[in-house]
């Protein structure tokens, strides 16, 4: 019962963010649309860079698998993890096998979004993190799979943590083609 009255209070909290326009110019088709307990991020998919990732992304997105999915992992000065649709703690990946790594040289800066992964480079499987500020230490070793190009202010908002108590979650995650 506790669990639907929060979901349910998610979604009150989320509907202003649904009637939001989506950028002027934004290829729908490899974008992703993130509803949270928040407000609602947009992320340019950047399938040019990192094809499979993008497309794991949105197959994770169509099967549901993010929905209601915490932000488990989000260190202030740095970034914001999530994606662990399995265990919800950081520890598990999807149904699917890993990826092989696709790096670029973009840097991870403010608002790009990289696929995290064990030690093991070719390990990315569903969790991803979002930037908030530069991480150099990244550049080369991380796959960049996007960059928000609305609401980082949203991302701002997100509860801190190590693991974080009472995270905030991604309500509903879609490809920005499938919204109707």
């Amino acid at each position: 019962m506790i669990r639907i009255l929060a979901v349910l209070a998610a979604l009150f909290f989320v509907a202003p963010a649904i009637a939001q326009p989506l950028p002027a110019g934004l290829d729908k088709a490899n974008a992703i649309v993130i509803d949270t307990t928040k407000g609602r991020i947009v992320i340019k998919l950047r399938n040019d860079l990192a094809p499979q990732h993008a497309e794991r992304i949105k197959l994770l997105a169509r099967e549901g698998y993010y929905n209601n999915v915490p932000f488990h992992r989000v260190i202030e000065g740095f970034m914001a993890q999530t994606g662990d649709g399995k265990n919800f703690n950081g520890t598990g990946g999807s149904k699917h096998p890993n990826l092989p790594a696709e790096f670029s040289s973009v840097p991870f800066k403010r608002g790009i979004v990289g696929m995290a992964r064990t030690s093991d480079p070719n390990s990315a499987n569903s969790q991803f993190f979002i930037m908030f500020a530069e991480g150099a230490s990244l550049n080369g070793k991380y796959t960049v799979i996007g960059e928000v190009v609305a609401g980082m202010d949203v991302v701002d908002k997100i509860k801190r943590g190590e693991p974080v108590a009472d995270p905030d979650k991604m309500v509903k995650v879609q490809v920005a083609s499938d919204i109707k």
